[in-house]
């Protein structure tokens, strides 16, 4: 393998040259890419755009700079496998700006995140009346700024204690209602045995002092079976063992438990505002810093730019002022900074991370970027096209992985990856102009100007879901009735309000099946098979079939190799250099022993089985759960997918996908989905809407959230909300059919529309 550097820096029309990749499905792939061009990779959802630009390009350029750092540095640093490619040439430094949600951290906010709460904390420590001190006095994340009753969350917690004991029945009969304390078990015995309270007495019945001493007592040490153990109110307790933890990284039912039993409310002593109170006292203008955190980016812009003209702080206010015009610059104007960084969406997240490098001085250096247009209004594409000229015009790379027509359609150059999809892909189809990209008769060049058609008649609804008064976020009051029975579809520019409107207003008891943007959770050994429960009926029919045991047929279970534990490869550590996989000499990366692949069904072993792709699975499970599955995975286009692939390797849109197979299978009536053509080709949108049609079809309610014109098109009714963002949206601007929609032409959505349908 030959990796180097450019050999000609200077050189305006020098590539980055690509010779045999092969990461995933790429298929020795040879590719030339001009540097300081904005270059666009097209191609269905698989075809491996992401493994060439992510997977390939991006993940050298990362590898070899950190191997330009210290042993001792490296060995902080995540380690980075080399990828699979013969020669890779020309690569200059690679800033990836992806779809990566921000971390669920409850002290990152949208301040922290992008500097501008650094920012201004400097200026309220240089401006602030009376002064709270240096900077990092006016931050929460620092023991001199925050808030010491709520230690800089800006929230405290209480238990609901009705989730948590049951008074009516005794600690020997079940009185502890937490997951895992069984009247058996040690974390009830240390309770009922420790001889301060009777274990067969209702909690009910339980003195002042005894109540006491089970909730609240502070940790004392007991004697249970000639065991010494430590007794702890059942209180304190959970609050370690659950409060204690990043909620996300419990399991599903712990974390249900913890929605039931922990409300969260604003801190008594600081309002939420998370800092103390010599940082709230200090003002400038009337304002302190957590006013100012709270206010809607675009209108601290303008209060930033009014206000704070003092000469002492001029440059430092420039650079704040540069940064929150970026913000409304990128659409995201309506948010705050003190908003938490997790409650991003994707997109949103996206942009973000846009905001440190639209000001950067770096030049001669590959921006990726991973489908920058998802979660924008049509009105929005076009901003954020100019942003990625304007990073390309100051002689950088940019590498662009995205699927609406009109950002490929500003690309310098195409490369157009597939045929298909999975194995059937990984090819290059197409490398040029976006006009030979039209020319050229790929699966993108065909489609490249489809344009959706108006309906000529639309289903009559059966009814309507009322949602009154919403006020979630920037909501205004709103009342509007969902038809029932129909597909609505609900639009407006990003902010505007619709998942708030969706998701947190409509009525609790509707039957509502939500497939929303939340990242899927698994590890390197989860895969499609494990996650839709496809496994559990094929090692079932492994087993029938063989009359042993359903075990032997998990790669997490007995049945396992025990060189790799079932992975197929293994992970070597080598100390403070990146460590590396190869694939288990044992099995030969088929994940199990030997004696296990003896046992076949129809001539085929599991190990056989896990390498099939669902459409090679569906033809080969003919019939019962198994089938029924993968009946659902091809219908929502993961056809092409690899029962086994780890889940880690799917892209957004899979991900997307392969949730709303699952749901596709619960009793729900009505069906929330939120930007279900994420991540999709083109080619594939009309197979959605099939999709969408079937649902409807056989009864059930479909709503979407939906930027994507085609979807506007085909339904059956439009809710848009608007007409901004922030506080400038929040309101229905209207209710109607697609045909009304185009005909009104008063709302950013309609008019858009009304172009793409021509």
């Amino acid at each position: 393998m030959t990796i180097s550097a450019s050999p000609h820096p200077a050189d305006s029309h020098a590539a980055i040259r690509v010779r045999g990749a092969r990461e995933n499905n790429l298929r020795s792939v040879d590719v030339d890419i001009p540097k300081r061009r904005l270059t666009v990779f097209t191609g269905v959802s698989g075809s491996g755009k992401s493994s060439l630009v992510f997977g390939t390009i991006a993940a050298e350029s990362q590898r070899l700079i950190n191997e330009t750092y210290s042993a001792f540095v490296q060995g902080f640093m995540p380690s980075l496998g080399r990828p699979d490619v013969d020669v890779l040439e020309g690569v200059s430094a690679a800033i990836i700006v992806d779809q990566e949600r921000m971390g669920a951290n409850s002290r990152s906010t949208v301040g922290t995140a992008t500097d501008a709460h650094a920012l201004l904390r400097i200026v309220f420590s240089r401006l602030g009346e009376p002064s709270g001190g240096p900077a990092f006095h006016y931050s929460f994340n620092t023991a001199a700024g925050a808030c010491a009753t709520c230690e800089g969350r800006g929230s405290v917690t209480d238990i609901d204690l009705d989730e948590l004991v049951d008074p009516d029945k005794s600690l020997n009969g079940g009185a502890i209602t937490v997951p895992g304390y069984t009247p058996d078990g040690w974390l009830v015995r240390v309770f009922s045995e420790s001889g301060l309270l009777d274990g067969d007495k209702l909690i009910r019945d339980y003195s002042e002092q005894e109540r006491e001493s089970f909730l609240y007592s502070e940790p004392i040490k007991v004697k249970i079976a000639t065991i010494n153990m430590t007794y702890e109110g059942l209180v304190p307790r959970v609050r370690k063992s659950f409060l204690a933890k990043d909620k996300e990284s419990l399991q599903p039912h712990l974390r249900a438990f913890v929605d039931r039993a922990v409300t969260f409310t604003d801190c008594p002593d600081c309002d939420g505002a998370r800092l103390n109170r010599a940082a709230l006292a200090s003002r400038i203008a009337g304002l302190n810093i957590a006013d100012a955190a709270r206010m809607q980016i675009s209108d601290l812009a303008g209060w930033v730019r009014t206000t704070l003209d003092q000469p002492s702080v001029a440059p430092l206010v420039q650079t704040l002022q540069q940064t929150l015009d970026s913000f409304v610059e990128i659409g995201l104007g309506y948010l705050s900074l003190d908003r938490p960084s997790g409650t991003l969406s994707g997109g949103e997240a996206q942009r973000t991370k846009m905001i440190r490098h639209l000001g950067s001085s770096l030049t001669d250096v590959s921006y990726v970027f991973d489908e920058p247009t998802i979660g924008l209004h049509p009105h929005d594409i076009q901003r954020m096209n100019g942003l990625l000229v304007r990073l390309r015009d100051k002689g950088n790379t940019v590498l662009v992985v995205e699927h609406k027509p009109e950002t490929i359609a500003i690309a310098d150059h195409v490369v157009d990856l597939g045929p298909r999809a999975g194995v059937d892909g990984g090819q290059i189809c197409y490398t040029g102009t976006v006009e030979g990209l039209r020319a050229s008769g790929t699966l993108t060049g065909r489609h490249l100007d489809d344009r959706a058609r108006l309906k000529s008649a639309v289903r009559t609804p059966t009814g309507s879901l009322p949602i009154r008064g919403a006020r979630r976020h920037n909501l205004r009051d709103v009342d509007v009735d969902v038809p029932l029975g129909v597909l609505t579809v609900v639009t407006g520019v990003a902010g505007s309000g619709k998942s708030s409107l969706i998701h947190s207003s409509m009525p609790r008891d509707a039957g509502v099946v939500s497939v929303d943007q939340s990242a899927i959770r698994g590890s390197r050994r989860s895969n499609p098979a494990t996650y839709t429960g496809l496994l559990d009926s094929v090692r079932s029919s492994f087993a029938k079939a063989n009359k042993v045991k359903p075990g032997l047929f998990s790669a997490n279970s007995e049945g396992a190799c025990p060189h790799c534990n079932g992975l197929g490869v293994v992970y070597t550590d080598l100390a403070m250099m990146a460590g590396v996989a190869t694939t288990c000499e044992e099995c030969n990366g088929r994940r199990f022993t030997d004696a296990v692949l003896q046992y076949t069904l129809d001539g085929r072993t599991i190990a056989d089985v896990f390498a099939m792709s669902v459409d090679d699975a569906h033809a080969f499970f003919t019939k019962g759960p198994a089938h029924a599955i993968l009946t659902r995975m091809r219908e929502v286009g993961l056809g092409y997918l690899g029962i086994g692939q780890p889940l880690t390797t799917l892209s957004g849109g899979e991900r997307q996908r392969l949730k709303l197979a699952i749901h596709m299978a619960d009793k729900g009536g009505v069906y929330v989905l939120d930007e279900p053509t994420t991540g999709l080709h083109l080619a594939d949108v009309q197979q959605l809407l099939g999709l969408l049609d079937g649902l409807v079809d056989s009864g059930k309610t479909v709503i979407v959230i939906e930027h994507h014109q085609a979807v506007m098109a085909h339904a059956d009714w439009i809710i848009d909300l608007g007409p901004g963002a922030g506080h400038d949206g929040g309101r229905i601007v209207f209710e109607g059919t697609p045909t009304d929609l185009v005909a009104d032409g008063s709302t950013l959505t309609g008019q858009h529309l009304a172009a793409y349908v021509g």
